[in-house]
């Protein structure tokens, strides 16, 4: 597949999987599966008439966008294969994008390539709460998300084999994350990954707990690593004998993430990463507690400012327990750590900053200028703001060798992917 340089936005793929369904009556159909907390509308485009479902999930966090081009990319392959669609007794069904409120926001950059400062200045990362397939665990009883509701809804509904959640990293390599076995799935994307020139991430932080199964490919264990995940959407699948398969394609891609030499001296690597989160975690708590006097009142719960103001608290307040996960780890891992682990808890530990500045970068810009003076408080702040985003942006993507990853690429690895997890299903 090749086509602009450039992420779809909520909207254009909500246009152009409407058009795909007004031209295929016969096989395609859109409805819609909730609203969002604004009252957006969670799309779910269904291609086929099969009994056995598998779907598709887009745009579960606000700043991983390739997944709504993926999903237009697999409808549009399933449409062409519609013999085989009939043959497996399949249907596709694509919830075109689950957080539309939080990509929207986070759709004020550049729709594709973008200096790295600048992608971190317009990125929008929300804060656990705000998150679908993670909030339930972090809100009060009967204050869950209408956007979770609606995909715990949808998987009772169609009871699918597989559901698949379209993620993205900034910096790293394609990875997939399962929540049972999928026999032989390394091979291929193994291939599909080498053919892209993506470096299939080997080391990883969100995963270390996790059986691998072969390169870039983790399953996640039974005992308390999978009792802590039975509260997201990601587990609800096995109620009806499925599971969910987590895609994962990086935007800028470095290769000391597959590196799988051991590492020298991890403990003292893990030390020294502690201690930067620290020292970064008090310079930003400094300029967030400098920062709530010009804000002002943040308005409704859901909108814009209170949404990015919760992303910076949290952000902000995971500096210490990020800390102390890293020194724990460096005392006791349960794997021995090669140069890619290393190479996927520094950046952990870069872009923690880089999405907390960036954030409040953007509510400050949204607060009239009360004082012009550049060095007057408001002046101050955004220039020492500006100035660590700048250089720890530049740095995280220059010093680890990263290139960009056109859109595309990003889009064609994912889907196919995800086909070749559906193939090994069925």
């Amino acid at each position: 597949m090749r086509g602009p340089d450039a992420y779809p936005t909520v909207s254009g793929v909500a246009a152009a999987a409407r058009l795909l369904s007004a031209r295929h009556p016969d096989l395609v159909r859109m409805r819609l599966a909730g609203e969002s907390r604004t009252g957006r509308p969670l799309w779910l485009l269904s291609v086929g008439h099969g009994r056995r479902h598998a779907l598709v999930v887009a745009g579960p966090h606000a700043d991983e966008q390739a997944g709504g081009g993926t999903a237009l990319w697999l409808a549009e392959q399933a449409v062409t294969d519609r013999r085989r669609l009939a043959d497996l007794d399949l249907t596709w069904d694509f919830l075109l994008c689950l957080d539309p409120d939080g990509t929207v926001l986070n759709q004020t950059g550049p729709a594709g390539r973008r200096p790295p400062a600048v992608h971190f200045r317009h990125t929008y990362r929300p804060a656990a709460r705000d998150q679908p397939e993670w909030a339930t665990p972090f809100r009060a009883p009967g204050d869950e998300l209408p956007e979770t509701y609606a995909l715990l809804a949808l998987i009772d509904e169609l009871r699918p084999f597989v559901q698949c959640t379209l993620h993205g990293t900034d910096v790293g390599g394609g990875r997939v994350q399962l929540t049972g076995d999928v026999p032989g799935l390394a091979e291929p994307f193994g291939k599909y990954a080498a053919e892209l020139d993506v470096p299939v991430q080997t080391g990883t932080y969100d995963a270390l707990f996790w059986d691998c199964a072969g390169p870039g490919v983790y399953v996640l264990p039974p005992g308390a690593g999978r009792q802590r995940l039975d509260g997201s959407t990601w587990c609800r699948p096995h109620r009806h004998g499925g599971l969910t398969a987590i895609v994962e394609v990086p935007m800028w891609a470095t290769r000391r993430v597959s590196d799988p030499a051991p590492h020298p001296e991890p403990a003292t690597a893990l030390h020294a990463l502690a201690a930067r989160l620290r020292k970064d975690g008090t310079a930003l708590t400094g300029s967030l507690d400098r920062a709530l006097p010009l804000l002002g009142d943040p308005g409704p719960p859901d909108g814009c400012t209170a949404l990015l103001l919760r992303g910076v608290e949290q952000a902000v307040g995971a500096f210490a327990a990020l800390a102390a996960d890293y020194d724990a780890l460096a005392a006791d891992s349960p794997v021995p750590l090669t140069m890619a682990h290393l190479a996927a808890l520094d950046i952990t530990a870069r872009r923690i900053p880089l999405r907390a500045a960036g954030m409040l970068l953007r509510l400050l810009d949204a607060q009239p200028l009360t004082d012009p003076d550049p060095a007057a408080e408001p002046g101050r702040l955004r220039a020492r703001l500006e100035r660590r985003l700048d250089a720890g942006a530049r740095e995280l993507v220059m010093g680890t060798d990263a290139r960009w990853v056109p859109v595309y690429e990003q889009v064609e690895l994912q889907a196919r992917t995800v086909l070749a997890t559906v193939d090994r299903l069925l």
